[in-house]
């Protein structure tokens, strides 16, 4: 069964622009990231699904220099980008991560993936329940559930943001139209921040890698940053999933 990775990437970020191109010890966040899809043992190829905005050509040569596959287009309607993105490969699994998650951590992304054949879901990811850190969100789904979204989805928040559609209408939720589940965990780490929106989010992932470097997994960082009360302060009271929350204030105003 193939699998592929699609991280979404673009330079307009409004809170932190050009976010994922800042460099840690001369490797941009986005290379970090890939880098470390790169280890991952059940992925089958990797796209960076960016915009068709000039400014994302930056993204297209890093890209081409990193030797992966990459797709331009909508910067608003996110769901097309990746079905775009995944159409002409048609793949049995799509995995959902966001370039903002510098340190993603690969053992974990093949546990889930390995999960969502076993149970042979439409939709299986760790953010159901969020006691994974926040910059360790997983989703793996069906390309015919993302096709279907895509096909189906009209609010903004759903465009926007890929898979709230898949999400909403799954048996995880009480619903029936996709099964699902959860990646769990027994302790609740929701509290650790190592994704990147706005600068103090970058120092703190600046600090993390100038401690413990590139490659450890993400226990490991999420320890460091919780016994380490400085590194702590700079981020806490940031709100998870702010965007998403955006945009459904936003529906709101619409309909």
């Amino acid at each position: 069964m193939k699998v592929i990775v699609i991280t979404q990437a673009r330079s307009g970020s409004t809170r932190l622009p050009n976010k994922v191109l800042k460099e840690i010890n001369g490797k941009s966040l986005l290379q970090v990231h890939i880098n470390r899809i790169k280890q991952a043992k059940l992925v089958d190829d990797i796209f960076i699904a960016t915009t068709i905005n000039e400014n994302d050509d930056q993204i297209v040569n890093l890209a081409k220099r990193l030797n992966v596959k990459y797709y331009r287009g909508s910067e608003n309607d996110v769901l097309d980008r990746f079905f775009q993105t995944a159409k002409s490969v048609k793949p049995d699994y799509v995995v959902r991560l966001t370039s903002d998650c510098p340190l993603i951590d690969p053992i974990l992304l093949d546990e889930i993936i390995e999960e969502t054949k076993n149970q042979n879901v439409d939709y299986y990811s760790n953010i159901f329940e969020q006691s994974y850190p926040d910059g360790q969100d997983i989703e793996v789904f069906k390309f015919y559930a993302l096709e279907k979204a895509w096909k189906e989805a009209t609010l903004k928040s759903d465009r926007e943001h890929v898979t709230p559609y898949i999400r909403n209408n799954s048996t995880y939720k009480g619903a029936t139209m996709f099964t699902s589940n959860n990646h769990g965990l027994d302790v609740n780490y929701n509290k650790v921040r190592i994704t990147v929106d706005e600068l103090r989010d970058f120092e703190v992932i600046k600090r993390l890698i100038e401690d413990l470097g590139v490659d450890k997994d993400w226990k490991t960082y999420a320890d460091h940053y919780l016994n380490n009360h400085e590194i702590q302060a700079v981020n806490s009271q940031i709100i998870r999933n702010e965007g998403y929350l955006k945009s459904i204030r936003e529906d709101k105003d619409i309909y």
